[in-house]
């Protein structure tokens, strides 16, 4: 894997991507959570084919201005690219940028970290059954 990896996505703004379906009395737009997660996906994809199997991605950080409104129906192209890999090469950051039809509606970078998927649950369970403050979820 090496520094300048693209990734690109586009899709139609559907009325389960809208900031009015996230339970606020707000505006029928594209919504940021959404941007946040398709810029996710596309980074995550673009890299997964260079990954050890084993291997996955979490997100750690997210540094994103959703800067213009997209309607319903509206074509958002995604585009993301590695800038940075870790020394230790196992964070890699993102700069994105994210636009319909009419321009640029968002831009920024993101973080994500390489994880052995098994060490990973394992430490994850591991630190869930040794809080004894947690509330139990039944599994």
């Amino acid at each position: 894997m090496e520094v300048g990896i693209k990734g690109d996505m586009s899709f139609i703004v559907t009325k389960e991507m809208l900031a009015s379906q996230d339970g606020d009395d707000t505006l029928e737009v594209f919504s940021t959570p959404n941007m946040v997660l398709k810029i996710e996906r596309t980074a995550a994809l673009s890299v997964l084919p260079f990954l050890e199997k084993g291997y996955t991605m979490v997100g750690v950080k997210v540094d994103i201005e959703h800067i213009a409104a997209t309607l319903e129906g509206m074509k958002v192209y995604v585009h993301t690219e590695l800038i940075d890999i870790s020394k230790n090469g196992k964070f890699l950051t993102f700069k994105a940028e994210v636009s319909n039809d009419r321009g640029i509606i968002g831009r920024g970078t993101h973080v994500r970290a390489i994880v052995n998927k098994k060490y990973f649950m394992e430490k994850l369970w591991a630190t869930i059954h040794n809080d004894t403050h947690s509330i139990s979820c039944g599994i």
